[in-house]
């Protein structure tokens, strides 16, 4: 198995709003430079959203990271999310379609989910949560 070559990674730390959208449009213009349909900048874009908003509702802050990656011929994002909050009591759940433990429709790490090629969360207790996400362009 050959491992992605990550290029040089960029960081946005998360403690309010602003920073998320920062890091949203920092994801989205990595996907641009890197050659990303418009579709799948937004999908980026959206992914990062979801994730840095859950740093900042649940866990007051943390950080998102991005990395260019080049696999053979073809190129990806890596998206860490991650926080030093309380984590995630219940990761299977909170991976499902409707499961909130705040305010909202509960769709967000299950949606990041599905729009990403690759998808991993860890969440050991009391050490905050850690997801390791990626997107790879299509050709």
């Amino acid at each position: 198995m050959q491992v992605p070559a990550p290029l040089d990674a960029m960081v946005q730390a998360i403690r309010r709003d602003a920073d998320v959208i920062s890091a949203r449009q920092m994801g989205r213009a990595l996907a641009e430079d890197l050659g990303f349909s418009r579709p799948d900048q937004a999908l980026v874009a959206t992914a990062i959203s979801e994730l840095a908003r859950n740093i900042v509702v649940y866990a007051d802050h943390g950080e998102i990271e991005l990395t260019a990656l080049q696999q053979g011929d073809r190129q990806g994002i890596r998206i860490i999310a991650r926080d030093h909050g309380p984590g995630i009591a219940d990761l299977e759940r909170a991976l499902c379609d409707g499961f909130s433990t705040g305010n909202s429709l509960g769709l967000g790490l299950p949606g990041t989910r599905r729009i990403m090629d690759e998808f991993d969360i860890r969440s050991p207790p009391g050490e905050g949560v850690t997801i390791v996400a990626v997107k790879w362009q299509l050709r």
